[in-house]
């Protein structure tokens, strides 16, 4: 059974940093690519920054000098740290694994940005 299980959310000011964690199992992680997708109240999904399984990085420019994706294939495990946080961040980040046609996909965790 594939599980994605998301950690690290929760409510921040603006400035501040927070950083996420996907832990998988049940997959080969290392040759997944993985990602990080969000999902604002009323917006569809979108793609926040992911990383190939061989360590290439992509992020959308919302975020470009601000989030750092990053894995760890001896603990399963995909990471993004968040800095310079915005209120416009505010959304259920989601993890995702992706090969070929197989996609999982995390239950999401919420960041909230606000003062």
């Amino acid at each position: 059974q594939v599980q994605l299980v998301e950690s690290g959310g929760g409510l921040v000011q603006p400035g501040g940093s927070l950083r996420l964690s996907c832990a998988a199992s049940g997959i080969f992680f290392s040759i997944y690519d993985m990602g990080w997708y969000r999902q604002a109240p009323g917006k569809q999904r979108e793609l926040v920054a992911s990383i190939s399984s061989d360590g290439n990085t992509n992020y959308a420019d919302s975020v470009k000098g601000r989030f750092t994706i990053s894995r760890d294939n001896a603990k399963n495990t995909v990471y993004l740290q968040m800095n310079s946080l915005k209120p416009e961040d505010t959304a259920v980040y989601y993890c995702n694994a992706a090969r070929t046609v197989r996609v999982y996909w995390g239950q999401g965790t919420q960041v909230s940005v606000s003062s």
